[in-house]
């Protein structure tokens, strides 16, 4: 007869899956979906809610700010408007920038509950640090574009020479949407708004601007290990930014090969299961620009045709159910 463990020394983790993990759920069989949004009239958070309902499975909307977190010896649990939430079979996590440090937190406990989340937390807060981004891509072969880090006014004028001199990108460390990126057209330029910034008590980056790209970039969206849709962004006359949220016009985009690899590359090195990855396009080949945790896809529903909730859905429900059987896709980091 096999010799029973001890639970002392199966470790933590083993004795909180014997504690925490859900039941596993039957293919086919109906799961609660779990969306951490601050906004159910997004159209994001409502197009994954009725995806969710189309496929079959009951969506629970919860305001990422009300999951109330009980640590106690015995287990971790949530509560949400004074109710204990259980039964959820999957976490998807739309952690808006604002609120990023409470929202890593929610995620991390529903992960020591031992429910599945699209997109942890360590993935996330990686996404939202630019540089340390950037660092993780460059480490791994991935082309960016030169990007500088440095504090002291003197050293400026080598930083602007390093990313190619006058004009660069100025960004602030933690932004969305376009919000902390300018363009500096001279080093009188950098220098002021550095010294802003930095009065501020901002951290920034200088970046490389790639000429040929510029008012122009790739949003592509990945989900698991391939690319369900992309488009072309250009930015509306007089703005060097194209984001959608900015006036920014959007085209369908058959992405070519190379592109599609860089993207998926990116997104598993960050480490997420859906990520909207910007890229330029350069002379040499594409270049990752941004990798974002919590993409919006109205703009990319509306220029690729693409049913991207339901294929958000699905992933998120098959990544349970993988979850839920023991075995997890190996990560680069």
């Amino acid at each position: 007869m096999a010799k029973a463990k001890h639970p002392e020394r199966e470790g933590p983790r083993a004795l909180r899956k014997k504690r925490m993990a859900p039941a596993p759920a039957g293919r086919g069989e109906r799961m609660t979906v779990a969306i951490l949004s601050r906004n159910r009239k997004l159209y994001s958070t409502r197009r994954l809610v009725e995806a969710t309902k189309a496929l079959g499975h009951e969506p629970r909307l919860l305001d990422t700010l009300r999951c109330n977190m009980l640590l106690s010896q015995e287990r971790p649990q949530i509560f949400y408007r004074g109710e204990e939430v259980t039964g959820i079979g999957v976490v998807i996590p739309r952690i808006g920038a604002s609120i990023t440090g409470y929202g890593l937190a929610v995620v991390n406990q529903f992960d020591m509950m031992g429910v599945p989340v699209l997109n942890n937390s360590i993935p996330i807060a990686r996404s939202r640090d630019k540089l340390r981004a950037m660092q993780l891509l460059s480490r791994f072969g991935i082309d960016i574009p030169r990007t500088v880090m440095c504090r002291f006014r003197d050293e400026v004028p080598q930083a602007v020479e390093q990313v190619g001199g006058p004009p660069c990108i100025i960004k602030l460390i933690q932004g969305t949407q376009g919000v902390g990126v300018m363009i500096a057209n001279s080093m009188d330029e950098v220098k002021g708004m550095l010294d802003t910034l930095w009065t501020l008590g901002q951290e920034i980056l200088l970046q490389e601007l790639i000429a040929e790209s510029r008012g122009r970039d790739v949003r592509a969206l990945v989900i698991g290990d391939r690319v369900v849709a992309a488009m072309r962004r250009q930015a509306r006359t007089g703005e060097f930014r194209s984001n959608i949220h900015r006036g920014g016009e959007a085209q369908p985009l058959d992405l070519p090969p190379d592109y599609a690899e860089a993207a998926v590359k990116a997104a598993r090195v960050i480490g997420l299961e859906v990520a909207g990855v910007d890229l330029l396009e350069a002379k040499t080949g594409p270049k990752i620009m941004e990798v974002n945790s919590s993409p919006g896809f109205e703009g990319l529903e509306a220029a690729s045709g693409v049913d991207i909730a339901t294929l958000y859905i699905e992933h998120a429900v098959e990544f349970a159910r993988t979850h839920a059987s023991g075995w997890q896709k190996a990560r680069l980091i």
